[in-house]
């Protein structure tokens, strides 16, 4: 019997939960739902929406506040950080993603 190794999680920094918990409020059962999409400019694109738990996702649950990964992307997002950044210009969500051979100046897809 071959053991496989367990991919590393995939976590929320504490400004992107804390962003996240003020959207939710009290709607413990949902959080930020991650998944990758085929196209983009880089050949995969970077999916979000506050949602719940979908058959197949990976639970995390990071600073208090739920992230669910659909199990596909998993294998192209472990060890990823999600931050999130408020200001004038690109307020929103940033992934530092370290399977990520090459991503495209906007920052939503990436190439594995």
């Amino acid at each position: 019997m071959t053991a496989v190794a367990s991919l590393p999680s995939v976590s929320l920094t504490e400004d992107a939960a804390r962003h996240i918990a003020e959207i939710i409020g009290d709607a413990q059962d949902k959080g930020l739902r991650i998944y990758i999409e085929t196209g983009g400019c880089s050949g995969m694109s970077y999916a979000m929406e506050i949602s719940t738990r979908k058959t197949g996702d990976e639970e995390f649950v990071c600073h208090g506040v739920n992230l669910f990964v659909e199990d596909r992307g998993l294998v192209y997002l472990a060890g990823s950080v999600i931050d999130y950044k408020d200001g004038l210009t690109g307020a929103g969500f940033r992934i530092t993603n370290p399977n990520a051979k090459q991503t495209c100046g906007c920052g939503k897809s990436f190439e594995a």
